[in-house]
């Protein structure tokens, strides 16, 4: 049966909903979590989580849990086949977790949920919002079932085609990359377990990361991305721009996909008692492993801010949330931008490319540089 009424109802159960719903809970506040999908997604998707969000993950009580499904690694390379041109270690960081942590997105969703239900909380599913009504004291959502819930605030969580921020009439202008790209998660021997690389082969780009079961995550800029890549097409994408010593082979494929990269940003967070939350505020490159992660910090820092908007009728954190989050969301597309365009110069160009990130790579200064922009903390 549909509640009513709730404190907050956050359309939108992947990550970001349910880590703003679990943080609204933990504050006891009451909320509403309705997603229009049966069950939540089986497929991995985003696959790491960085050093500021498992810190911000911990006023949730899910670092612990997370840290513990998910497999560390403290090195990342830019790479030209078994060259090193780029070496980054995590290893120093000025942080209680001084790594990446690659753990497969739908396992990050069930800890969530995990922590959600334990709070008390719940997702209705499958309904989707189809309606929104604000007033000055509140909102109403409609659902499709024709049920309608009143609120005082309303989260925006519903991924980059967002119903609510379509409602609430928030633009979120931006660009399609004319960029294909091929996702193969795969079993592979031959490759090392304790790296993510990022190659820049003359061939083009591959993203190499290592996941908790023993597979690989192979991503690819490519001409044309099958919608099905089998073996032979992973194997391919590994003998053309992988390790070459090792001779790596594919005897899996896992799952895969295909997408294009749109880079956009929405103009405001904020429209009255609607607030914008990952996807729906943000989406870019996957360069980095950013897009997860910056959902993930939207959602704490907005369910504090939430929470104190209901507690003391001060709405000022949530302006905050709307300007600094923005403000951090331009940094992030900018950095997952300069990486994608740098992957994906022109072929011609790509040997003196990587010559000169050859002699870049050698400053520490620049190392350390990549490696807290990729963890979170570039001021720190």
């Amino acid at each position: 049966m549909t509640p009513k009424s709730a404190d907050v109802v956050v359309v939108g159960a992947g990550p970001v909903g349910l880590a703003v719903a679990a943080g609204l809970r933990l504050h006891g506040q009451s909320v509403v979590v309705v997603d229009k999908q049966a069950e939540g997604s089986n497929t991995s998707r985003a696959s790491v989580i960085h050093a500021r969000t498992l810190e911000m993950l911990e006023r949730i009580g899910v670092t612990k849990r997370l840290v513990e499904l998910g497999l560390e690694l403290q090195d990342f390379a830019i790479r030209d086949g078994d060259r090193r041109l780029v070496p980054v270690s995590f290893r120093d960081l000025p942080t209680d977790y001084p790594f990446t942590l690659m753990i497969p997105q739908w396992q990050t969703e069930q800890v969530l949920l995990e922590r959600l239900e334990e709070l008390g909380g719940t997702v209705l599913r499958p309904y989707a919002a189809v309606g929104l009504t604000q007033t000055a004291d509140g909102a109403e959502v409609t659902l499709d079932n024709g049920d309608v819930i009143q609120a005082q605030y309303v989260v925006a969580a519903d991924g980059m085609n967002s119903t609510i921020r379509e409602l609430a009439g928030l633009r979120m202008p931006g660009n399609t990359l004319q960029l294909n790209f091929s996702l193969v998660d795969v079993r592979v021997d031959g490759l090392p377990v304790e790296e993510v690389s990022l190659s820049f082969a003359t061939a083009g780009l591959l993203v190499i990361a290592p996941l908790p079961d023993g597979s690989f995550r192979l991503v690819a800029s490519v001409d044309q991305a099958p919608e099905h890549p089998d073996l032979a097409y992973a194997q391919q994408l590994l003998t053309a721009r992988g390790p070459r010593k090792s001779a790596p082979k594919v005897t899996e494929v896992v799952w895969g996909s295909r997408f294009r990269i749109h880079e956009r940003v929405a103009e405001n967070y904020r429209a009255g008692r609607v607030l914008l939350a990952g996807d729906a505020a943000h989406t870019h490159s996957p360069a980095g492993g950013q897009g997860m992660n910056l959902g993930l910090r939207d959602a704490i820092t907005l369910a504090e801010a939430l929470s104190t908007a209901l507690a003391k009728g001060d709405e000022s954190e949530l302006d905050t949330y709307a300007a600094t989050s923005r403000t951090e969301a331009l940094r992030v597309v900018g950095l997952a931008h300069r990486l994608t365009r740098l992957a994906n110069v022109p072929r011609p160009i790509r040997p003196l490319r990587n010559a000169v990130l050859g002699l870049v790579g050698r400053l520490n200064k620049a190392q350390t540089g990549l490696a807290k922009q990729l963890a979170g903390i570039p001021d720190r």
